[in-house]
């Protein structure tokens, strides 16, 4: 019997893969390629398809636990939370897998590749797809994808649980409409600064097994077919391992919008020789043809077919299945009590509170009668959600969570107030056609919980069913159609008001701020989210969430949305005062630093610094808070002050803890014009608190952050691009 070396389960998986590759033809090697990967039956080769999504729990492939959107778990600042989240959902895509594969299912999302987490960095409120990021900040996104991939691909030595993939590399953050076409130009600076620490951590730290492409061009080069990007950058300076994909039909654009290359095979050529190895479409069935013709090499073929081979092989999809550990995963683990609990945990955790004046929040339902409950997200099963969502067994919207939660002793006045965009909402009525409606369920009750904002169809991928605005952008940061006006009638009925925004990104609610006593973001919370939300308006647990991007007063003050200079974006370079800054959160409990020390005066090259404080929970509630470290340089041009470190913890009432976080040189380091990590000479700011150090956060919360100055004697390079 012929030995065949890629059964041999005593060799490496490359090994292995090299071995089975060595017996394809030309042919067989190429449709590997594509992400509906054909069967080589001679060989034992089972057809697999690649594409799969789990941003916020198995999408696509019906039941599964649907998690609060990206956006709103980066708003817990918990990587502890991430990581538990993901291992959930990579435990829930082995149970649907090991089923599928029972029966015979091999269609699109049953795989075990799944295409998250997304951790471009949200530079622009109006970009439709923020929500599917972890926000604003390239030290937090690099925090929380790291654990989230640790969560996917799991912890056993030998088989990944399931492959998680970073995307969109690189400097993707819309315009939507304009992806295809687009070429975001970008410093070198702001690049290495801010658009790809996340990606080189999630490479160097989290060995993620995949990474993705983005749709526009960066500087001149299509990113699936960039060789500064994934030859320089990606394998050479980073050491990257893995795979690259495309994202999904990418590789076309190069010839019928970027104008690149003339054909096809010209297009796949150049993604190929540029190691791009997986094609999210089928436009690499043209390598047959750049083969023959000689674009490209048959080696060069052969290694991206064995670096997708040997995922498949990590995965234990070519091993006796009892000794593959995730496959007696069973289908009982989806969508079980344990995850909803998570599920409902998280949606908790999430959660913002941005007001809360003369301690409106939280409500004591033992002084209530009745509640009104109005708005466009009050009863909206799309706001749970946000896109890139499974099927949940329940949902619970926030109308749901508040009747579920006060039965029978308090009753609920609903209404929808107005349409979530249009300006009324039947197509026959006059404009503001619940307005009526709106002031009786007012003047019936004795509190009013108006949930406005936004929903999946108004922000997200271009391309997106129900996408009504701007191709899923925004244009703008207001409350669409008539909400706001809607929501200035119900602060007219002279009843208490509580503001519950749904949302995927930042919404400019200066109007609100002023006006409504008490304010939460919510998100789009997971399909436990109005359960969440209610136990949180009603004081069950304490907000603990903070804001992952910036509230921006107003869309005047923004840059235009093509500019990709990070020049007055974001608060690490925005030079005017936010509305709610990053990093803020209100609680219902209060917290106390004290004793805190930096244990030197100076930034020692190849020394670490140690960041030490301790935390109480000074008020009356169960809480957490995180406690945030920032780091200005004292330079000229150097950003406002940057996020560099993180904890959370969690606090009964008298409780205390002491918290020690560790900053090594990089935290110091600011990117030069030739991407080089320079550790500067001069002088240094580090800021320990519960808060960003701007006005605006120390207004907000009445705190102010302990400040320590410090110094580095001498100029290093941390980090040299060659």
């Amino acid at each position: 019997m012929e030995y065949k070396a890629y059964l041999d389960q005593s060799l490496s998986f490359e090994e292995r893969a090299r071995d089975l590759v060595s017996r394809m033809t030309l042919e067989e090697k190429v449709f590997q390629t594509l992400h509906t990967a054909a069967a080589i039956e001679r060989l034992g080769v089972k057809a697999y398809n690649w594409w799969n999504e789990a941003l916020h729990g198995v999408a696509r492939a019906g039941v599964a636990t649907v998690f609060p959107q990206a956006i709103g778990l980066a708003a817990t600042f918990d990587e502890d939370l991430l990581e538990e989240v993901a291992d959930v959902i990579s435990t829930e895509g082995r149970a649907k897998f090991n089923a599928q594969q029972k029966y015979g299912d091999y269609d699109i999302y049953k795989g075990l590749t799944f295409w998250s987490p997304n951790v471009n960095i949200f530079r622009d409120p109006r970009w439709g797809r923020g929500h599917e990021t972890y926000g604003e900040d390239p030290y937090l996104t690099g925090r929380l994808g790291v654990r989230f991939i640790n969560g996917i691909q799991g912890k056993d030595s030998k088989y990944l649980k399931a492959a998680a993939c970073a995307k969109h590399f690189a400097v993707h953050s819309g315009p939507e409409d304009l992806r295809h076409s687009f070429n975001a130009e970008v410093s070198i600076q702001d690049l290495y600064e801010t658009y790809l620490p996340a990606f080189k951590a999630c490479v160097q730290e989290g060995n993620v097994e995949a990474v993705m492409g983005a749709y526009n061009r960066t500087n001149g080069e299509p990113c699936c077919g960039s060789k500064t990007l994934l030859k320089d950058i990606l394998r050479d300076q980073w050491g990257f391992k893995g795979h690259v994909v495309s994202d999904c039909w990418a590789i076309k654009d190069f010839h019928e919008n970027h104008k690149v290359t003339s054909t096809p095979v010209e297009s796949v050529a150049l993604a190929m020789n540029n190691g791009c190895d997986l094609n999210c479409g089928n436009i690499f069935g043209n390598l047959l043809l750049a083969v023959r013709d000689g674009l490209v090499d048959e080696k060069t073929l052969d290694e991206a077919v064995v670096r997708l081979i040997t995922t498949r092989m990590k995965l234990g999809l070519f091993d006796d299945p009892e000794k593959v550990p995730f496959n007696s995963i069973g289908y009982d683990k989806v969508d079980c009590k344990e995850h909803k609990e998570l599920n409902l945990k998280a949606a908790r955790k999430c959660i913002v509170l941005l007001k809360n004046e003369n301690k409106l929040l939280p409500l004591d339902k033992s002084k209530l009668k009745t509640v009104g409950v109005i708005g466009p997200n009050a009863n909206n099963r799309k706001a749970l959600v946000g896109n890139y969502e499974g099927t949940a067994s329940e949902y619970i919207t926030v109308l749901e969570g508040i009747k579920e939660y006060l039965g029978d002793d308090v009753r609920v006045y609903y209404s929808e107030g107005c349409h979530l965009f249009k300006k009324s909402i039947q197509g026959l009525g006059k404009e503001n056609d619940r307005l009526a409606e709106v002031k009786a369920v007012c003047e019936m009750s004795d509190v009013v919980i108006a949930c406005f904002g936004l929903d999946p169809g108004l922000e997200g991928e271009e391309g997106d069913q129900g996408n009504e605005f701007a191709s899923g952008d925004k244009p703008n940061l207001n409350l669409p159609g008539i909400q706001e006006e809607v929501l200035k009638e119900i602060y007219n009925c002279g009843k208490p008001v509580i503001l519950v925004l749904l949302s995927g990104s930042a919404l400019s609610i200066p109007w609100a701020d002023e006006h409504i006593p008490a304010i939460i973001q919510g998100w789009y919370p997971g399909a436990q989210g109005g359960r969440a939300i209610a136990q949180i308006l009603f004081g069950e647990y304490s907000p603990e969430g903070k804001l992952p991007v910036t509230f921006y007063r107003s869309t005047e003050e923004l840059p235009d949305f093509t500019d990709y200079s990070m020049a007055n974006r974001t608060y690490r370079y925005m030079k005017n005062e936010a509305l709610y800054p990053f990093g803020y959160g209100l609680s219902y409990t209060d917290f106390e630093l004290s004793d805190v020390t930096v244990n030197t005066d100076n930034i020692i090259f190849g020394q670490k610094v140690l960041c030490t404080a301790n935390i109480k929970n000074t008020g009356d509630m169960p809480g957490a808070e995180t406690v945030q470290i920032y780091v200005k340089v004292k330079r000229e041009g150097a950003p406002n002050w940057q996020l560099k470190g993180l904890k959370k913890v969690f606090l009964n009432p008298g409780e205390s803890r002491t918290v020690t976080i560790e900053l090594d040189n990089t935290a110091f380091g600011l990117y030069d014009n030739d991407g080089n990590l320079v550790l500067h000479e001069g002088e240094y700011e580090v800021y320990i608190g519960t808060s960003q150090p701007d006005v605006r956060s120390i207004k907000l919360t009445g705190k102010k952050p302990f400040c320590k100055i410090m110094r580095s004697d001498r100029t290093v390079i941390l980090e040299s691009r060659k």
